[in-house]
C-alpha cells in the first residue's frame, strides 16, 4: 500500500540528488539484452514517424463496464447478467458507444463515496474511438498482460511498444519507455533478432528520473567537464581494458551493449539537457536552483493536466510520457495503474474516508473481485481521466506541416482479461472472476473511428467478432488475439512484410 501526498521527503530528494553525478541511474542503462550486431537496424529520422501510448489496465478492465454497457431493458437475463438500470447507461449523440456514470458511497470493500464520468470522455473523443471485442487465451494476470502486447507472440514475440521502437525510434534516445514496471506489459519480446535499443528501458521513477540523467548536473559541486571526460577516458582506454573482467567476458555482446550505452548513448542524453526539459518539480518543492537546476518549460503545462503527479504514481507516469514524446525522447511509452494502494497521507482509515482519499484501489482492476460494479465505475474513470489529458496535451503541440501529435499517436487500453458475466439476482454489486470473452478500447486518429468491430449478445452479455475486411459484426465468430495485434502494428503504419500477421482492414482508418 501507498500512502503519500508528496512521496519524497526532503531529506529523499538531497539523498537522490548526492547520487545523479554518478552517472546515468542503471535504469536508463541496464538493459543488456540483445546482440549488439542485431539485425534489423531502426528506422532512423524522418517525417511519418508515428507514436504508441499502451495504458495498462492492470487487474481486468470489462468492456462491458464501459462503452458496450448493456442497459437492463434489452436482456431477457437482466436480473442474473452483468448488466445496467437503463438510468446509469448514457446514449452518445451520433456514436455506437455508450458510457456508465455511477455514484456510490463506497468502493467495493472501501468506504468511501465518489462519482465515476465516463460521458464527458465519450463524447470529446468518440471520433477518435474504435472498440473491437476478442477472445482471449488466458486468465492469469502475467501471461494476459504479455499476450495483450504480443498477440499471445504473434510476430516472433515483438511486442507492439518494441515493434513501434524498431519502425519510429532511430533517431531516439529511450525509443521505448516503460514508465509502469513489473508487469507482464513490460516483459521483454521473444524477438531476440532486434537491435538492444529497441527493448523497454525500465523507468521505475518517472518524477524522479530527470535527476538521473546527467553525470555533472544537478550536484553542490560541479564537476569540470573537462577533468571528468579525462577520468571517462582513462577508464575506457586504459583501466578497462586491461582490467581481468575485460580480459574474461570482452568478447560479450552484452558488455559491448553497456560500453555503447556508458558511452555514446550516455553523451547524447547528456547534450540532449534532458535533466532540465523533462523535470517537473519546481524550486517550492525541491531546491533545484540550489543544485545549479531549474524546472522543465513545460512544468506548468503538464502539471496543470496531472496536478496528482506527486502523489499519483500514474499521474507521474502520464507527466513524463508526454514530455518522452513532445522531445523526441520516445516513440513508445507504457504507464498505468499498479497492483498497490495509492491512499492520501494523514487520513484515518478506521472511519469512513472522504471523497478522492483513495487514488488506486488495492489490485487496480482486479479489486473487481471484491466489488465489480463499483471497482470498474473507478477504475474506467480513473484511466479516462489521463488519456484525456494525455489526448488534449498531445493535440497541443505541433508534429509537421500542421499536423499535431496526436495525429500521429495511437492510445491502446490494454487489459489482463475480461471478467465474468453472472451476478446474483439484481444485486447492485457483486465479485467478479477472470474471463476469456471481452473486448479492446483504442483511441486515435489512425484508427476507424466512432465504430465498435463486433457486438455483445444483451442476453448473455458475451461479445461476439466481425469480418476483418468489412467489420461487419459476425455472431459466432471469436477474433484472436493475433488479429487485434496486427490491426494495431497495421495502423500504426508498420510494414509487416514477411510476419505472417493476418490483414486487418477494419481496423484501420480508410
Amino acid at each position: 500500500m501507498t500512502r503519500r501526498t508528496t512521496g519524497w521527503n526532503r531529506r529523499d530528494i538531497l539523498k537522490g540528488m548526492s547520487l545523479v553525478g554518478a552517472g546515468l541511474a542503471t535504469g536508463m542503462l541496464g538493459r543488456l539484452r540483445g546482440p549488439a550486431h542485431a539485425q534489423p537496424r531502426p528506422a532512423e529520422t524522418g517525417a511519418d514517424k508515428r507514436f504508441l501510448i499502451v495504458l495498462c489496465a492492470s487487474g481486468g478492465a470489462s468492456i462491458i463496464d464501459s462503452v458496450l454497457a448493456i442497459r437492463a431493458s434489452e436482456s431477457a437475463s437482466a436480473p442474473t447478467i452483468n448488466c445496467f438500470p437503463d438510468s446509469l447507461v448514457q446514449s452518445i449523440d451520433g456514436s455506437p458507444f455508450r458510457a456508465v456514470d455511477l455514484e456510490s458511497q463506497s468502493l467495493a470493500s472501501i468506504n468511501m463515496p465518489f462519482s465515476a464520468n465516463q460521458s464527458s470522455f465519450v463524447r470529446k473523443h468518440h471520433q477518435d474511438m474504435m472498440a473491437a471485442t476478442w477472445t482471449r487465451t488466458s486468465v492469469n494476470h502475467q501471461v494476459g498482460q504479455r499476450r495483450a502486447v504480443t498477440g499471445n507472440e504473434a510476430w516472433s514475440g515483438r511486442t507492439l511498444q518494441e515493434a513501434t521502437a524498431l519502425a519510429y525510434g532511430g533517431d531516439c534516445l529511450v525509443p521505448n519507455a516503460h514508465l509502469i514496471t513489473g508487469s507482464g506489459y513490460t516483459e521483454r519480446g521473444g524477438d531476440d533478432s532486434l537491435p538492444g535499443s529497441c527493448y523497454g528501458e525500465a523507468i521505475p521513477d518517472p518524477a524522479l528520473w530527470p535527476l538521473a540523467l546527467h553525470g555533472m548536473q544537478g550536484t553542490r559541486y560541479p564537476v569540470d567537464p573537462a577533468l571528468l571526460a579525462r577520468a571517462r577516458k582513462l577508464r575506457d582506454q586504459s583501466l578497462d581494458p586491461g582490467s581481468r573482467f575485460t580480459q574474461a567476458f570482452g568478447q560479450s555482446p552484452a558488455l559491448a551493449h553497456w560500453k555503447e550505452l556508458r558511452g555514446a548513448r550516455q553523451a547524447a542524453v547528456e547534450d540532449a539537457e534532458l535533466i532540465r526539459k523533462l523535470m517537473i518539480y519546481t524550486d517550492e518543492e525541491l531546491p533545484l536552483s540550489a543544485h545549479g537546476l531549474a524546472p522543465s518549460p513545460d512544468a506548468a503545462l503538464v502539471r496543470e493536466r496531472f496536478p496528482n503527479f506527486a502523489s499519483d504514481p500514474l499521474d507521474a507516469q502520464a507527466a513524463l510520457a508526454f514530455l518522452l514524446i513532445k522531445h523526441g525522447v520516445s516513440v513508445s511509452v507504457t504507464l498505468g495503474p499498479g497492483f498497490d494502494a495509492v491512499i492520501d497521507e494523514d487520513v484515518d482509515l478506521s472511519g469512513g474516508l472522504p471523497p478522492g482519499a483513495v487514488k488506486n484501489p488495492p489490485i487496480a482492476f482486479d479489486f473487481s473481485h471484491q466489488g465489480h460494479r463499483t471497482t470498474q465505475a473507478f477504475m474506467w474513470d480513473r484511466l479516462f481521466k489521463v488519456a484525456d489529458g494525455l489526448i488534449d496535451l498531445l493535440k497541443g503541440q505541433e508534429y509537421a506541416s500542421g499536423e499535431s501529435l496526436w495525429d500521429r499517436t495511437l492510445l491502446y487500453i490494454a487489459s489482463d482479461f475480461g471478467r465474468s458475466k453472472g451476478r446474483p439476482a439484481n444485486a447492485e454489486d457483486f465479485g467478479s472472476a477472470h474471463d476469456l470473452n471481452n473486448g479492446v478500447l483504442m483511441i486515435s486518429p489512425l484508427v476507424r473511428g466512432n465504430t465498435v468491430l463486433g457486438g455483445v449478445d444483451p442476453d448473455t452479455a458475451m461479445t461476439y467478432g466481425f469480418d476483418p475486411r468489412t467489420g461487419a459484426p459476425t455472431p459466432g465468430r471469436n477474433m484472436s488475439e493475433a488479429e487485434i495485434y496486427a490491426g494495431m502494428v497495421q495502423a500504426l503504419g508498420i510494414d509487416t512484410a514477411g510476419s505472417g500477421l493476418p490483414d486487418m482492414p477494419a481496423m484501420r482508418r480508410a
